[in-house]
């Protein structure tokens, strides 16, 4: 801590993904001082597998912030490390590893996370995805403190959402990104105040959000519309909702339903402005159609050049 008790605490902050930058950006605009950034290691990307560091590794060093890309957190060479930097708290957003005890005691205040659900609902790695797809109406952000078990901790803030009926889950998560920023920089200002007090979790109401699949994905046709609008929102942009026609497989985006129900389920109908598929309830809609290894097109232009015969179905 520093000389006064509202002139800033040391952090250092632990995240992965683009959606972590926002808490970033955030933190480092607030009186708080960053003192350095922990993140995944550089990882292969692309056709060519080249390695690529994390979107908060980019952002750390255009702010001129040191880097730590450790392993595992549990390494001893990164926990003396740690030690060094003395943080008085550790702010987390979607770093992807799991941290030990060994660590989770050096900051004085521990270790806090952003979590993008309102706990105990959907603990995981994929709540955003998760709540969509079961058709929750509402959904927030939450900050804990971080405890061995999986986002078990009890909740020190946190905010509400509507979920949208047109939200993907990157839409979803962009705007729990920009809110729960403020709400994590706020969190830290109470710590450093001493006037925040940590709320036990419920005890009903627990749900898990695990990573989605690629068979997560796949778009079973003789499901009802509602269901199938649900899960490929809830996979969009990734890992993406996915079907196949004939040997070919396609990413498909977000639907529209129609008033029809004119087909049968995974039936094609190739209008002259639109391409209509049938569902176990009504029809629905394609917007956009990405054929493996093609750039995403609009589904009009895909039915109108795809010369798709009677008969043609998705399965």
């Amino acid at each position: 801590m520093k000389g006064s008790r509202l002139d800033g605490v040391r952090l250092v902050f632990a995240g992965t993904p683009e959606v972590a930058v926002p808490a970033l950006d955030a933190l480092v605009a607030s009186r708080h001082e960053v003192v350095a950034v922990l993140t995944r290691p550089d990882a292969p990307a692309g056709r060519g597998r080249t390695l690529v560091e994390s979107p908060v590794a980019k952002r750390a060093a255009e702010l001129g912030i040191e880097v730590l890309k450790p392993a595992k957190p549990s390494e001893p060479e990164f926990l003396k490390k740690l030690a060094e930097l003395k943080p008085d708290c550790c702010p987390v957003v979607a770093y992807g590893a799991i941290l030990r005890r060994e660590a989770l005691d050096i900051p004085e205040f521990g270790w806090v996370n952003l979590h993008f659900s309102v706990l105990p609902a959907w603990r995981g790695a994929a709540p955003v995805q998760r709540s969509i797809m079961a058709g929750d109406e509402v959904t927030g952000a939450c900050v804990f403190s971080i405890v061995e078990e999986l986002d078990a901790g009890p909740v020190l803030g946190l905010l509400t959402e509507r979920i949208l009926d047109t939200d993907t889950a990157g839409d979803l998560l962009d705007r729990l990104a920009q809110f729960g920023a403020g709400l994590l920089t706020d969190a830290i200002d109470h710590i450093e105040a001493g006037d925040i007090s940590a709320i036990a979790q419920a005890e009903n109401g627990l749900s898990y959000a695990p990573k989605l699949s690629v068979d997560d994905a796949r778009i079973d046709w003789d499901r009802p519309a509602f269901a199938i609008d649900r899960q490929i929102r809830g996979c969009t942009p990734e890992p993406g909702a996915w079907t196949t026609l004939g040997d070919d497989r396609f990413k498909i985006g977000p639907i529209t339903n129609s008033e029809g129900d004119t087909l049968k389920p995974g039936d094609i109908a190739v209008g002259k402005n639109q391409v209509s598929v049938g569902t176990a309830t009504t029809d629905v809609i394609l917007g956009e159609v990405q054929p493996h290894g093609k750039k995403r097109m609009n589904a009009a232009d895909w039915g109108r050049g795809a010369k798709l015969g009677d008969g043609a179905r998705f399965a």
